[in-house]
């Protein structure tokens, strides 16, 4: 009952503020540019401001698809953000380019992440099932393997939880370095930077309770795991 009342929580926090990310988005894609430059434009911008000229910025279908892809030097912008002239595409755009300006750095948090992004991809589907799964086979006995399956599953899910946090500086760089080209270029005026600030502050906040929950389970995993072995 305590591991759902926890998930509970932190989904209807999640819920909270992906909405409110999706009001803030569906309000600044009001806040036209007196510029005129599509979401395509500004990227293609910034990465040629920043000596980045081996980077595509193409369009992907669907809402809040917008990501940078490492793999193959592309900034992936969604059909909306690609094409709209406004202060929530400026910021979406700014900021998948300040991953490929990352990138380029050799940003540290970037290439750790990148290098835990396999590990997690094999790891996080079943790190929940081992412990549950070793908690029935009698970790809570202390002893014998089903203790040791349960261990095996904290750490999978310790992997998780690290790549949630290592994501947190990933995101806010990326993040500060837009807003601080969009400002130092001149690109927006006072009330489009302000609703590009306002908007990516919202993209944030989505990272930092995903952040908080995959500690919260992790937390909670380890207590019915230790705990039941005392």
């Amino acid at each position: 009952m305590g591991y759902w009342v926890l998930i509970g929580g932190i989904a209807l926090i999640s819920w909270l503020v992906s909405n409110q990310l999706k009001k803030k988005f569906k309000k600044y894609s009001q806040v036209h540019l007196r510029n005129g430059m599509s979401g395509k434009e500004i990227a293609e911008k910034m990465l040629a401001d920043n000596g980045i000229t081996d980077v595509e910025v193409i369009s992907v279908k669907g809402q809040l698809t917008d990501h940078y892809n490492p793999a193959n030097k592309t900034v992936n912008l969604s059909e909306s953000v690609y094409m709209q002239r406004n202060a929530a595409a400026a910021a979406v755009a700014a900021h998948e380019c300040g991953h490929a300006v990352q990138h380029a750095q050799a940003y540290s948090a970037l290439k750790l992440r990148s290098a835990l992004v396999p590990v997690v991809s094999v790891t996080s589907g079943m790190s929940q099932w081992l412990v549950i799964g070793g908690l029935i086979l009698g970790a809570a006995a202390g002893a014998g393997f089903g203790y040791y399956i349960a261990i095996a599953g904290l750490v999978f899910m310790s992997f998780a939880t690290l790549f949630s946090f290592i994501t947190l500086p990933v995101e806010y760089d990326a993040s500060n370095r837009a807003l601080a080209w969009l400002k130092g270029k001149n690109m927006l005026t006072p009330e489009e930077y302000k609703g590009s600030e306002d908007a990516l502050k919202w993209a944030a906040r989505t990272y930092l309770v995903a952040a908080i929950g995959a500690l919260a389970s992790l937390l909670y995993w380890a207590m019915q795991v230790f705990g039941s072995r005392n």
